[in-house]
């Protein structure tokens, strides 16, 4: 691979996709970001933790979030250039994840607001009935400045990886609509217009048949704040996107879809932010190896510069193999989503299968990218730690991403709980067949099959070694053969 072409992300997406009518537009946005984005990011990510005023000047709650001037600008050139509209107007997530991708190599943060915001419509429009989508979509899918941002508002104060008993939040009706009552914890995105929120209807089991999907509006019928801000939380990464504590307070909203189908619609909504995950993990692996290059190229050492260094070199080669092989396996998650993005419950076996492979693409991509941004740091030796070079910062974003959407062991245990139930592990090794040989995939075979057999707490405890290596044989694989768009 052209050591040049690790310093764009378009390119790289050429390099390793067939044609794509987009590639146009992401030769525009990526210069964009050249231009003008790489600085306005870089000032957003040391001005810190946006200001929430609360109150106006007459004691009335307002909860505005207020940045640095330019950052409407940046934030609205993602809109513009099509992460949520085209997505409707394609009928495809492709260019979603493709334009997430250049976003995400300069600025892995601001993607959340794009994922989350379709993350609002993609419910709203498969689930929403037609008065609902009629009224709140066509915001949703502007292209100008006014465009209305979405969120999904699912976790509370004691986690995301149970949410049967972790969603305190009640849902109870009151004529065409419904008054949700609770807190969330980590609302990304709290400004937005429009959020998707996990609540559970009266009477309904603490558990996760429970939970429904409802749609709140930021402001009530009457005009006032429907929701609240408590306050915004103070993050290593990702501060080009506000994450706060929302109190939701009768907050009046719409239930979206039948309500025994909420787990499901929540779990939806996931799937769009778990794979976004994994393609900006690999971007910023790319974005790290970029910035390593750059400094290892200037910095001499011993008379030459340390990227000549045998050591070094073979680190760039085997971090290079790394980003073929993840992207490789991101981008199957991204494939194969798009085949089954708009199938409802009772899922097809494709469905299943894609399940299985977003959950190793999101684990094994944030591990990888983590791993890394802490090498690119290594390789500016001391000036790595200093805030002033910001090779940091991709550390602290990946850190980030490795949490976020669910954490290693959440993809780990329900990675294995697929394979265990739905057989996910046999549909991907006929996925694979082609590009792995016969005596892989029976090694692999045997040792998931002897995994499953094991009492239940000994295959969750052992369950780390097993995952990780069916990631890495899976993106090893997909690695073989070019990738495909579609």
């Amino acid at each position: 691979m052209s050591e040049e072409w690790l310093h764009s992300p378009t390119a790289w997406l050429q390099s390793q996709l067939p044609a794509h009518p987009l590639f146009p537009t992401l030769t525009a946005y990526e210069q964009w970001w050249e231009e003008e984005g790489k600085a306005i990011s870089a000032a957003v990510d040391a001005h810190g933790t946006p200001w929430l005023r609360m109150f106006d000047s007459q004691g009335r709650r307002i909860d505005l979030i207020d940045y640095p001037p330019d950052y409407d600008r940046m934030l609205k050139q993602g809109y513009r250039a099509g992460h949520v509209w085209r997505v409707f107007e394609e009928n495809s997530l492709l260019p979603f994840y493709l334009l997430g991708y250049v976003t995400s190599f300069y600025d892995p943060g601001l993607y959340c607001p794009y994922t989350v915001s379709l993350g609002t419509a993609i419910p709203l429009a498969k689930y929403g009935d037609d008065g609902l989508k009629a009224r709140y979509l066509p915001p949703l899918l502007r292209r100008d400045e006014a465009v209305w941002q979405g969120a999904t508002w699912m976790t509370e104060i004691k986690g995301g990886s149970d949410l049967g008993a972790a969603v305190e939040t009640v849902a109870r009706r009151r004529g065409d609509r419904w008054l949700l009552t609770g807190d969330k914890y980590f609302a990304s995105n709290a400004h937005a217009e429009l959020a998707v929120i996990a609540a559970r209807p009266e009477g309904a089991p603490h558990n996760v048949r429970g939970l429904a999907l409802f749609l709140a509006p930021r402001f009530r019928s009457d005009g006032e704040l429907n929701y609240f801000i408590r306050r915004l939380k103070d993050k290593i990464g990702t501060r080009s996107v506000p994450t706060g504590e929302v109190e939701l307070r009768d907050s009046e909203a719409y239930l979206i879809g039948r309500p025994e189908w909420g787990i499901y619609q929540i779990l939806e909504v996931l799937n769009v932010s778990r794979v976004a995950n994994s393609v900006a993990s690999v971007a910023l692996l790319q974005r790290a190896l970029s910035d390593a290059a750059s400094f290892a190229r200037e910095r001499i050492a011993f008379g030459k510069p340390i990227i000549a260094h045998p050591l070094l070199r073979q680190q760039f080669d085997t971090r290079k193999t790394q980003l073929r092989e993840t992207f490789a396996l991101a981008w199957e998650a991204v494939r194969l989503l798009d085949e089954v993005w708009q199938e409802t419950p009772r899922y097809s076996d494709r469905y299943h299968l894609f399940r299985l492979v977003a959950h190793l693409a999101k684990y094994w991509t944030a591990e990888v990218a983590v791993q890394a941004a802490k090498w690119a740091m290594e390789v500016f030796a001391g000036l790595g730690v200093l805030a002033e070079f910001r090779v940091e910062r991709w550390w602290r974003e990946a850190m980030i991403l490795q949490i976020w959407e669910g954490t290693p062991h959440r993809q780990i245990l329900d990675g294995v709980e697929v394979m265990e139930r739905k057989r996910a592990h046999e549909l991907l090794f006929q996925h694979v067949q082609e590009l792995a040989s016969q005596k892989e995939i029976d090694a692999m075979r045997a040792r998931v099959e002897a995994h499953l057999a094991l009492p239940v707490e000994e295959k969750e405890a052992r369950a780390e070694e097993l995952f990780r290596d069916l990631a890495q044989f899976t993106a090893r694989s997909l690695a073989r053969q070019p990738v495909q768009l579609s």
